[in-house]
Formats: structure tokens, sequence, C-alpha cells
């Protein structure tokens, strides 16, 4: 297990190259071989996947709070990166803002990284939520209730890559977001041009996309304190619904006030979509086997998504309207928040501790 000190460190010194040699670049196949051999690399080596099964390993009680800031720090970059970018393009250039982007990776990543990640709280002395072998001593480490002595909780049970398969959970998750992605990845994509060809002014597309953002920036700590108290599947049929009504109403409601209304919604949906699906696999695969687990999972999820744009764009192209498309969409998410009813979390078998380890 390389841990994700080294996983960061070395994607934030892949990427920080890659972006300043984009800088670099005379011809349109040197930018592609860069980007394919350092920029994308080096993003997956430092990105959500990474931080957000460190983060997930470090909180069990107050893991979603803890996720949903960091996703509030990603979708705040998301909205100021425009921004700074078009102010570097006017002072420094295409070629210079890369070079500023590759070094402010370097050192904003690489030496943090290295110098302060830890894969988990064990690796300093500590338990998760910030706990301290001290404390579990003076409450006498005392059993969870309604758990054997001799079974560990959820968290510290350990999966490998076929039981994981081999339970309904797994795939009911895979499916259930995957179905959804198809809709949302592909909603997204069109989302300006859905409005825009509505006879909208741009300034009206350019609005519905700030709220959709606006949304998806604001709402994640919410969704995240109500990961912490409520029922996750529960939880994540509510966000689905969101979705859905709200691609309804923007769909099919009258007038420009449907229409902001209707993706205030959706952008409200689109705040828990990754806050709820980090915490369903952290609290239905534990905290041990997670990156394992979570990245074949995720694999799985993203063939789904990479339909979505293609199928939305062929649909359009038939039909020369969005209706059908996102009225398929809709039930997509119907359909996704129906599968959340039929979540479980996985059980496996765990044997005594003075058995564990003998037969293996």
């Amino acid at each position: 297990m390389v841990g994700c000190k080294w996983l960061m460190t070395a994607g934030g010194v892949v990427l920080g190259s890659g972006l300043m040699l984009l800088g670099q670049a005379r011809d349109f196949w040197q930018f592609l071989i860069i980007r394919w051999l350092l920029v994308s690399p080096g993003d997956a080596l430092m990105g959500n996947m990474v931080v957000n099964v460190t983060i997930s390993r470090w909180f069990v009680r107050m893991r979603g709070r803890a996720l949903a800031r960091a996703g509030m720090g990603h979708g705040f970059a998301k909205v100021c990166m425009p921004l700074f970018a078009a102010s570097l393009i006017a002072y420094t250039g295409w070629r210079g803002t890369w070079v500023v982007f590759g070094v402010l990776t370097l050192l904003m990543v690489v030496g943090p990284a290295y110098s302060f990640m830890r894969r988990r709280p064990e690796d300093m002395g500590l338990q998760p939520d910030g706990r301290s072998s001290a404390d579990d001593e003076k409450i006498g480490a005392a059993p969870r209730p309604g758990k054997s002595p001799h079974r560990p909780p959820a968290d510290d049970v350990a999966w490998t890559r076929r039981e994981a398969l081999g339970t309904p959970a797994f795939w009911l998750i895979v499916v259930t977001f995957g179905v959804a992605h198809v809709g949302v990845s592909g909603l997204n994509l069109h989302v300006f041009s859905f409005v825009s060809d509505q006879v909208h002014p741009l300034t009206v597309a350019a609005l519905v996309m700030s709220t959709i953002a606006l949304m998806q920036f604001s709402t994640p700590l919410v969704w995240g304190l109500g990961a912490e108290r409520l029922n996750i599947a529960r939880l994540m049929m509510v966000k689905f619904l969101f979705q859905a009504v709200g691609i309804s109403l923007a769909l099919f409601g009258p007038g420009l006030a449907a229409l902001y209304c209707g993706f205030f919604l959706y952008g409200i949906g689109m705040g828990g979509t990754q806050v709820l699906a980090e915490v369903i696999w952290a609290n239905y695969f534990g905290r041990v086997s997670l990156g394992t687990i979570r990245g074949l999972g995720s694999l799985l999820t993203y063939i789904f998504s990479a339909g979505g744009p293609p199928f939305s764009g062929f649909l359009f192209d038939a039909t020369r309207s969005y209706r059908l498309s996102f009225t398929i969409f809709i039930g997509l998410l119907l359909f996704s928040s129906v599968l959340s009813l039929f979540l479980r979390p996985p059980t496996k078998k765990v044997a005594p501790i003075f058995l564990r380890g003998r037969w293996r």
C-alpha cells in the first residue's frame, strides 16, 4: 500500500511539471502528449479519489462534514479559477499562465503533502475523529452497543475485491449512481445550449450555470451533516428527487421563474452527489479496504457517466430538441431514487480473535 502521502507528492510533481511544459508546447501533438502522459496521470494521483479516501479514514462520526468541507474547497476553486485564469492570461499570456499554474501546484501540493499527509490516524497514535489512544483507555475501550467483543466494528473490517464484488450492496451502489450519472453528465454538458436554444439571452444561460454552481458549492455541508444523522440511503433518494424535480420544472414549467427555480433545485441535488457517494462507500465497506473498493466502484460508475454526453448529443441531432433526452434523464434519476430504497450495508462473517489468521 503506497499511501496518500506518496501519491499526492508524486501527483503534484507530475502535474506541476506537465503544466509548466504545456506553456512550452509548440504543436498540437505536443500538447496532447503532455496532457496524456503528465497532466492527466498527475491529476489522478492527487485528485478526489486520494483526498476523499484519506478523509474517510480519518473520520467516522464526523465523516459527512469533513468530506463536505473538502468538497466545498474544490467547488470554491472551480468558481474562482475562471476569473483568476483570465486575469493571468491578460497579464502573462496563455503560456505564462500554464507556467504559473505549474509552479503553484508544486508549491501548494508537493511540500504540504510530503510534510503533513498521513494515510490514517493510527499512524500518529490517534483514532478517527481526533480521539487518542488515551481516550479509549479512559472509557475502557468498551465495545460498541450491539457489537460482540470478538467482532470488530464495520469500519475495521477488511474486504478483498472478490468479497466486495460478491455483495449486492457493491453492485447496487454502482448501478444507483451509474444510472443517475448517465443523465447528470449528459445534462451538465448541455445546460447552456438547452437554455440558449429556448431563445433566452446568453446572460440568462450564464446565470443558470452560475445558479447551479452556487448551489453545488454552498450545500455540501448540509448534505454532509445530514449523512451523519440520517439514513444515508434515504438521503440519497432525496438527492435524486431534488434533481429530477428540478429538471422537470425547468423543462416543463412556464417562464423564466420556473427555469431558475428548476436549476436551483437541481444544483441543491448536485451539491450532495460527491458527499453522499463518498460517505456511503466508506460507511458500507469501512476504512481498511476503502481505497481498493472505492477505486473499483468509481471505475464502473465512470463507464456509465461516459455514455451521457454522446447519448444526449445523439438524441438532439435526431430530434433537434433536448426535450426527449432531458425527459429520459428525469426517468433515470427517478429510477436511481427507487434503487436507493433497496440499499443495505453488506455483512461479512468475521472469525473470533483467537482464530483470526490461523487458517490463512
